[in-house]
């Protein structure tokens, strides 16, 4: 299969997903539901980062989403500006979720779909993911666990893992600080472990600056997995 045949192909398959995931949506979230929440975020981060690495090349990146939600049951959809080697300028993710309470414990299973505008021909840019986040109050001190897999990954890669433990904290009634450590594995792709630590702050109801320091243990795999500050504000209405 030539290069532009395959760019068709994965071209295609993305508008078939999002045509399907935007089916579902429409399902699950009625026009006409009266119980639905819709909440819209836009910002700014000196890098946009993804699984602890950069995917920004060090330039500022926008970004923006927007959940609709009824209940239990969300959709959202994200986009961020990307630079990454594979000639990629943005990143899109599409996600629908269901938030259940299991006694003390949250949790948020969803199903995403990522896609890379701008990858070059004959690179497979268009994935899911399969992602649980399980969230318990210990004290003052509020953990999660992460599960995300996807069974065929970005480009060459094929099965992935991130596996994620993230404790938070808050400082005082605006102010939260947080921690994580994460385990990335792969078939045919990058594995490393990052982590991240920080501050969040809100400046005002609807208005909060982040400030974060991320690094991992894979700086031989290139500058996107060397240690960097990164600071973002965000902007909810």
């Amino acid at each position: 299969m030539t290069s532009t045949a395959r760019n068709r192909e994965q071209n295609a398959r993305s508008a078939k997903t999002l045509i399907a995931l935007g089916g579902l949506l429409a399902v699950v979230f009625p026009a006409s539901a009266s119980a639905q929440d819709i909440n819209w975020t836009v910002g700014v981060a000196s890098e946009y980062m993804g699984k602890g690495a950069g995917k920004s090349n060090g330039e500022i990146a926008p970004y923006g989403s927007v959940e609709v939600s009824s209940g239990q049951f969300y959709g959202s959809v994200f986009a961020s500006t990307a630079e990454i080697s594979s000639g990629a300028d943005a990143e899109t993710i599409v996600q629908l979720g269901w938030r259940p309470t299991v006694g003390d414990v949250k949790l948020d299973l969803a199903v995403l779909n990522r896609d890379l505008p701008g990858t070059r021909a004959g690179v497979d840019s268009n994935y899911f993911e399969y992602q649980a986040d399980a969230t318990r109050a210990f004290g003052p001190v509020t953990a999660r666990l992460r599960v995300n897999y996807t069974p065929d990954g970005f480009a060459a890669t094929r099965e992935a893992w991130w596996i994620e433990l993230q404790g938070s904290m808050a400082i005082d009634s605006k102010t939260k600080a947080s921690i994580a450590l994460a385990d990335r594995s792969a078939d045919g792709g990058a594995e490393y472990v990052a982590w991240n630590a920080g501050v969040k702050r809100k400046l005002t109801d609807d208005v909060s600056l982040d400030l974060r320091w991320y690094d991992t243990d894979g700086h031989a795999l290139g500058e996107p997995y060397e240690g960097r500050f990164v600071g973002s504000i965000s902007f909810a209405f």
